[in-house]
């Protein structure tokens, strides 16, 4: 199982970051407004949409990234590709798209839609609370990575037996147990029976 450094150049200003917005929903992802991204993660949360994507490589290892230290929410912790929030307005799919290509440098070959999942995952390190409505994405990883180190630590492309053991001694993210197994069935169909997912 390899894993590789993020050692991409950082490419961000200075200036104060403006605020982001994230698009609370219901419970059936009906859109019923907007939220200031850390205020959604305050306790006790706010339902909120999110995606999250899974890439596998030609082996059909998945591609894991252990998210960057400074990051303000679970940093540090290995989780799946990318997870993030669509910006008010935005298609699940083009949001997983462009921070696929923000965080790793590369842009998902067959991405496609795997389904929606939605939970609550209290992070009991930060305190902030995971209230999401999840959309699931499964695709290839075909380029050399590129990571922004202000988002990834490492990546690593794993076999199921190497998630398991990297599991088992590693801190993942709160989510990620729950995202995996609602993304399994198109996992498998995208990696077939081989790939042992």
């Amino acid at each position: 199982m390899s894993t590789t450094p993020a050692t991409a150049a950082n490419s961000s200003s200075n200036d104060a970051p403006e605020a982001i917005l994230l698009e609370l929903v219901d419970e059936h992802g009906t859109t019923i407004g907007t939220a200031e991204k850390l205020s959604a993660h305050q306790a006790p949360g706010q339902l909120h949409r999110a995606f999250s994507v899974f890439l596998f490589d030609e082996q059909g290892r998945l591609l894991l990234q252990r998210r960057a230290l400074g990051k303000y929410h679970s940093p540090g912790v290995w989780s799946n590709t990318c997870c993030g929030h669509p910006y008010p307005g935005e298609a699940p799919f083009a949001a997983a798209a462009r921070r696929t290509y923000e965080e790793l440098g590369i842009s998902p070959s067959l991405l496609a839609e795997a389904g929606t999942v939605r939970y609550n995952h209290p992070d009991p390190d930060s305190g902030l609370v995971e209230q999401e409505y999840n959309h699931l994405f499964v695709g290839l990883a075909q380029a050399p990575l590129r990571p922004d180190p202000e988002e990834v630590g490492e990546t690593a492309f794993v076999t199921p037996k190497e998630l398991a053991d990297r599991h088992a001694e590693a801190p993942f993210s709160a989510w990620f147990m729950t995202v995996l197994e609602a993304a399994r069935p198109a996992i498998k169909e995208l990696t077939g029976p081989s790939g042992g997912w």
